[in-house]
C-alpha cells in the first residue's frame, strides 16, 4: 500500500508481461469446416464465454459483489484511516486492520466517484452508494456464486479465423485478453460473425498447469473437466468457512498457530495463555509451546457434523485446552473456536514463527537488521517514546549499538540458555531499562517479544527494520534528506487549537545518519532523531528529547501523505480519529 504516494515501477512489469505472455506454439489458420466453426448456443460456445468474463470476487471486502469490480485506484476509509488502494496486496491490508480488533464494529467508506468493472467486462462511473448499492443488487443471490469461470484460463495471444458463408477465410482476429475474447464471443453468440478458435491453444489451469488443446472437442472437454477444480472463493464471508475436514486438517498443519484469546467458562485467561504456540503434527499430535519455552505434548482430532467442523484437543497436563472445539469462523491466517458454557479460542496463523529456538536462530534473527523498540514497560512506566526514532543494531562478537541523533552508541549483549527458552542480555550505558535479563517468550524473524525474568509485567517489543529493502522507505527517506524543511501547520483536535506561530523560522533538517537538526530564528541548533519505517501503512517517527517546543513532536505518526515539497503526517487515537497534524514543506 502507498499512501497518497506514487511510485514509478509498474511499466517495467507491465513492459515484462506483455513479452512474456504469447503462446509457445506456432498456430496453424487454416480454412475450417462448418462442425469447426462455434455455434451461437453451443455449450463449447457458452463455456468460452464464461471463461473470458471478469471475475470481480478478489475485492469482496470493499463491495461485497462478486459480479463487479472496482477499477484500482481508489481511495477508501477504514476504520476512520484513509486509504489508496492501488493492488491486490492492499485487500489483505484492509483485512489485518478488520482483525487488529476482536471486538470492535469495522466499517469502510469508499470514497466516490468510482469506476466499476462489470462481468462483461463494462466500465461504469459510479458517483454515490446508493447507485453501487443498485449494482451489487442485480448480482445473483448472496454473492455466493457468480457465472464466470476462474478455475482456468486461455493463454494468450489466440487467434480466430473469421469466414463467409461459403466459409472462406475473410479475416484473422488476434485476441489478447478476457476483454478482447469476451466481446469477441459476445459477437459469435448474436450471431454477428461466423467464426473458429485456430489451434493449438494452451490453457492454464489454477494452479499454473499448462494444458495445450487442439481441437473444439478437447477443449470442451478441457475446461468442462476444470471448471469446478478449484475454490472460486465467490462468497462475502471472508472466514471462508464452507471447508471439508481434509482441508481442515491440511490447513492446521500447515504452519504453527498463535493464541491471540482464550476463555475458558466465560473467564478469560488471555494472560495465561497469550502467544503460547501450537502445531499440529501428523498421526494426530499437537505441541504447544509455553512463553518460557516449555513444549508440552497432546492430541487432536477433527471431525465435521451437521453443525459444522470440530476439532478435539486432548493434553494431560493442559486441562484448559482439553475440550472439544466448534470451529465458528476461519478466516485469512486465523482460526476461532468456541464451546457452549463461554469458551472460546482465536487462534493466528504464523508461518514464519519458529517453533524449536535454539541460540543460532536467535543470533541469526538479531543480526539480520535493525530492530525497532515498539514497546518497553519497566516496573509499571512506559519507556518507548524514548526508543523513537533510535533504533537497535546487533552485530557479531556480542556487540550491540543504538544509534542517538545519528550516532551510534557501543554495548554487548548475550544469549543465555534458561531452562527450555533462551534470555537476552542487553549492556548499554545510560540505557538502565534495557539492561534487564529479557525472557524470549516469542520469536520469529521480523517480531521478538520478551519479558523480564522473575516480572513478566516487564515487557520489552522489538520489531524488525529493513530499510535497504522497501521501495517506498527509500522515497520517503530521499525526499526528507535532500529538502531543507519547516513547520506550516500544527493542528491539536482538542480544543481545535492552531499552534503554528509557534514554530516560525524553524528549519529542520534530516541526515542519512538518523538525526534530525533543528535551526531556530537565533540560528543556534539542536539534534533529535527520526526513523520511517513501515508498520499498518507508512510511518515517521520523530524524537527531540526535551527540547521546546519540539518535544510536542515526540511520537510515531503516520504519513498521510508525502510529495517531493509536503509531508504531512497524521496521529490517530485508538477510537480513529485524528488527534493532531503535522505539516512539513519544502522551505523555499
Amino acid at each position: 500500500m502507498k499512501t497518497k504516494m506514487k511510485l514509478l515501477v509498474l511499466l517495467p512489469f507491465f513492459a515484462l508481461l506483455m513479452l512474456t505472455s504469447c503462446q509457445d506454439e506456432v498456430t496453424e489458420i487454416t480454412s475450417p469446416t462448418e462442425t469447426e466453426a462455434l455455434v451461437a448456443e453451443s455449450n463449447l460456445t457458452a463455456l468460452v464465454s464464461a471463461t473470458s468474463k471478469r471475475d470481480g470476487s478478489i475485492d469482496n471486502i470493499i463491495d461485497k459483489a462478486s459480479c463487479l469490480s472496482i477499477e484500482l485506484p481508489v481511495t477508501v476509509v477504514v476504520n476512520n484511516l484513509e486509504i489508496i488502494v492501488d493492488s491486490e496486496e492492499d485487500f489483505d491490508t484492509i483485512e489485518a486492520i478488520f482483525d487488529e480488533f476482536e471486538d470492535d464494529d469495522d466499517h469502510l467508506e469508499i470514497i466516490f466517484p468510482i469506476t466499476i468493472i462489470t462481468a462483461d467486462h463494462e466500465e461504469i462511473v459510479i458517483q454515490n452508494a446508493d447507485q453501487l448499492e443498485d449494482f451489487v443488487a442485480d448480482c445473483r443471490g448472496e454473492n455466493e456464486i457468480d457465472d464466470d469461470i476462474e478455475c482456468i484460463d486461455f493463454k494468450y495471444p489466440i487467434s480466430f479465423s473469421v469466414y463467409d458463408a461459403n466459409f472462406q477465410v475473410i479475416d484473422v482476429v488476434s485476441i489478447e485478453n478476457d476483454r478482447q475474447l469476451h466481446r469477441f464471443i459476445k459477437r459469435v453468440i448474436n450471431a454477428e460473425v461466423l467464426a473458429s478458435l485456430n489451434f493449438p491453444v494452451t490453457m492454464v489451469l489454477s494452479d499454473g498447469t499448462e494444458i495445450v488443446v487442439h481441437n473444439n472437442i478437447e477443449l470442451e472437454r478441457t475446461i468442462e473437466e476444470a471448471k469446478d477444480a478449484c475454490d472460486e472463493d465467490d462468497d462475502n464471508d471472508y472466514g471462508d468457512d464452507d471447508f471439508t475436514k481434509e482441508r481442515l486438517d491440511n490447513l492446521l498443519m500447515s504452519c504453527p498457530w498463535v493464541v491471540r484469546e482464550f476463555e475458558r467458562n466465560a473467564v478469560s485467561l488471555a494472560d495465561s495463555y497469550f502467544e503460547y504456540v501450537m502445531i499440529f503434527k501428523e498421526e494426530h499430535v499437537v505441541k504447544v509451546r509455553k512463553r518460557n519455552g516449555d513444549i508440552l505434548t497432546g492430541t487432536w482430532t477433527t471431525r465435521v457434523s451437521d453443525r459444522g467442523a470440530l476439532i478435539k484437543l486432548e493434553f494431560e497436563s493442559l486441562v484448559d485446552f482439553t475440550l472439544e472445539w466448534f470451529v465458528y469462523d476461519l478466516e485469512s491466517g486465523r482460526i476461532k473456536l468456541y464451546q457452549e458454557g463461554g469458551n472460546r479460542i482465536i487462534l493466528k496463523k504464523n508461518c514464519d514463527i519458529t517453533f524449536d529456538v535454539t541460540k543460532e536462530r536467535v543470533l541469526n534473527y538479531l543480526q539480520e537488521c535493525l530492530w525497532r523498540v515498539t514497546r518497553l514497560k519497566v516496573d509499571g512506566m512506559d519507556n518507548e517514546k524514548d526508543y523513537i526514532g533510535t533504533p537497535l543494531k546487533f552485530f557479531e562478537n556480542n556487540v550491540v549499538k543504538i544509534r542517538i541523533n545519528g550516532e551510534f552508541i557501543q554495548g554487548t549483549y548475550d544469549i543465555l540458555a534458561h531452562n527450555n527458552g533462551f534470555v537476552l542480555q542487553i549492556n548499554l550505558e545510560g540505557r538502565p531499562n534495557l539492561q534487564l535479563e529479557w525472557l524470549i517468550t516469542f520469536l520469529e524473524p521480523g517480531l521478538i517479544k520478551l519479558e523480564s525474568l522473575g516480572n513478566p509485567d516487564n515487557r520489552l517489543i522489538l520489531e524488525r527494520h529493513c530499510p535497504d529493502a522497501d521501495d517506498d522507505l527509500k522515497y520517503i527517506d530521499a525526499i526528507l534528506i535532500t529538502n531543507d524543511w519547516e513547520v506550516t501547520r500544527y493542528y491539536i483536535a482538542e480544543g481545535e487549537q492552531e499552534r503554528d506561530d509557534e514554530f516560525y523560522m524553524y528549519t529542520l533538517n534530516f541526515y542519512e545518519s538518523g538525526r534530525v537538526k533543528v535551526t531556530d530564528p537565533n540560528n543556534e541548533t539542536f539534534g533529535g532523531s527520526w526513523l520511517s519505517y513501515r508498520k499498518s501503512g507508512l510511518n515517521l517517527g520523530l524524537y527531540f528529547g526535551d527540547n521546546a517546543p519540539f518535544n510536542a513532536f515526540n511520537h510515531r505518526w503516520k504519513i498521510a501523505e508525502i510529495t517531493e515539497s509536503r509531508i504531512e503526517l497524521k496521529d490517530w487515537s485508538s477510537d480513529g480519529s485524528i488527534e493532531r497534524i503535522l505539516v512539513l514543506e519544502k522551505k523555499v
